[in-house]
């Protein structure tokens, strides 16, 4: 098995949020909050994000997610923003960049919204 080079990691924001109904968010837990959901508010960003947590094994190679209908350097740039809003996480393995989705981000997402 190849050596796995960690790929420097931006600030991880953690979803941290009791359900919308359980009580107001603070003003950090709205900044937090808000930044997620900015970060899907991008079309092409949410597309990446869905075909990330919905690849086998839960993590998936840049190479195999590429074909989003943009350029290369804008799929990196949208991954970008996914790890700094603290939705993915990313390891470098050789040439290839491999993206998980933070495993605590879709329960708190899910939570959040639900009753």
């Amino acid at each position: 098995m190849p050596n796995a080079v960690e790929a420097p990691e931006p600030a991880v924001v953690a979803p941290c949020c009791p359900p919308l109904t359980e009580r107001p968010l603070t003003a950090a837990e709205a900044e937090r909050t808000a930044r997620m959901f900015k970060a899907l508010g991008d079309p092409v960003r949410l597309r990446l994000f869905s075909l990330v947590a919905s690849h086998e094994g839960g993590e998936a190679c840049v190479c195999d997610i590429s074909d989003v209908g943009v350029s290369q350097p804008t799929v990196s740039h949208h991954l970008k923003k996914l790890r700094e809003a603290g939705l993915l996480t990313s390891e470098r393995r050789g040439t290839w960049v491999y993206y998980r989705v933070e495993p605590s981000v879709v329960t708190a997402m899910g939570q959040m919204l639900g009753r």
